[in-house]
């Protein structure tokens, strides 16, 4: 049995198979999420149940955590009842929720007083990604702390890196997220003009997916609008959160990104319309809705 004793908090469309993967490959494991029957599945495997992340760590080496917003993040690491309240020291936790660089270093912080160490360690891959062990993890703080936590990010991801210290985990998923949503412009924008020509959807991308236009969005969210799948690999309600967060940090540089602007005004509407828990590629169903005005 490995020596380190593992926890982990947010069991969603991503934080379950992130899990899950540790689990499989014999990682001890307590778990918590705000609603118990979405950790039914890694219950059934062997997890143990917490009833609150106080509990969960008080008995881990590791804590990871996956959840929403950053408000999720604050409570259920700085809380009461959170992470830090019960957690050993000499343990770590690694936050893997796309969340605010400064949160990110608040918690490093306080961790630091009570000789915990802390990571901010976003992920980039989406649904897929978490299935497949695949994912983009972009790290934020210690070396040491970094180097004993990467064999099990090794275990969820496929390339991962330390950017840097407390925050710059955050700050580069800002430049990912930022990349992707000038991106999902141009995929529903070239989508949408292939259905209107009369095309075949599938047949396109196999075409501009293979070549200079090729990117993971129209080869993976682009065959999900072709089958009008708008189900759920990242929510728009995150990706509207994660582009207010980049839009604060470019106010506070100084800088102005209007593409990023237009792409959170889409999203916007598209919460508007109640597509909030949808996935990110429903902007597709905003910009054909547009036309028939």
């Amino acid at each position: 049995m490995n020596k380190e004793r593992i926890g982990w908090i947010g069991t969603g469309v991503m934080g379950e198979p992130m899990c899950a993967h540790l689990m499989e490959a014999g990682y001890p494991m307590r778990v918590y999420n705000r609603t118990r029957e979405k950790a039914a599945t890694l219950i059934a495997r062997g997890a143990v149940w917490c009833d609150s992340p106080a509990e969960l760590a008080c008995e881990c080496d590791m804590v990871f955590s996956i959840v929403g917003f950053p408000e999720d993040v604050a409570g259920v690491i700085l809380g009461e009842n959170g992470v830090l309240s019960t957690l050993p020291q000499g343990g770590i936790i690694v936050d893997m929720t796309t969340s605010r660089p400064s949160l990110a270093k608040a918690i490093y912080d306080e961790a630091a007083q009570r000789n915990i160490a802390a990571l901010d360690a976003p992920v980039s891959g989406g649904d897929l990604g978490a299935r497949q062990g695949t994912l983009a993890i972009m790290v934020g703080g210690d070396q040491a702390a970094f180097d004993r936590v990467l064999p099990l990010l090794h275990i969820m991801g496929k390339t991962i890196a330390l950017m840097g210290g407390p925050g710059c985990g955050q700050h580069t998923k800002m430049t990912n997220q930022i990349l992707i949503a000038g991106t999902m412009i141009g995929v529903v924008e070239s989508l949408l003009y292939a259905q209107k020509a009369g095309m075949n959807m599938d047949e396109v991308i196999d075409i501009i997916g293979s070549g200079a236009a090729s990117s993971w969005s129209i080869n993976n969210l682009g065959r999900r609008i072709a089958k009008q799948d708008f189900e759920p690999g990242f929510f728009i309600k995150h990706f509207i959160k994660d582009m207010g967060i980049a839009l604060d940090e470019c106010q506070a540089m100084n800088i102005n990104l209007p593409g990023l602007s237009l792409v959170h005004d889409f999203y916007k509407t598209a919460a508007d319309q109640g597509m909030e828990h949808k996935g990110t590629q429903a902007l597709f169903k905003v910009l054909e809705a547009m036309q028939n005005r």
